[in-house]
């Protein structure tokens, strides 16, 4: 099983759909750590932006601005997810000459 501290984003959550095509996805490669670190920025905005558009009753620009944070932060965390849940590689047999 990867050690944690060594586990990588694979880069299969997609994010923010035009339809049913996504125009955006997790990059694969990414230290956990620093894609959690990037989550949790996304996520602070996002909450900074949904207390804004609480009070802004003249304008959507911040909740819109917390949707798309809150999707992107999603997607990350999500990504993490399937990389610390799936199941061990069993190592393939070698053959023997």
């Amino acid at each position: 099983m990867t050690e944690y501290s060594e586990a990588k984003t694979i880069g299969f959550t997609p994010c923010l759909y035009s339809a049913d095509d996504p125009l955006f996805h997790v990059s694969a490669g990414v230290p956990i750590s620093k894609a959690l670190a990037q989550a949790s920025d996304l996520l602070f905005l996002a909450k900074s932006f949904a207390e804004d558009a609480a009070y802004a009753k003249d304008t959507d620009r911040y909740a819109w601005a917390a949707h798309y944070l809150t999707a992107m932060g999603k997607a990350v965390v999500d990504d993490v997810v399937k990389v610390l849940t799936q199941p061990p590689q069993t190592a393939t047999p070698q053959t023997v000459k």
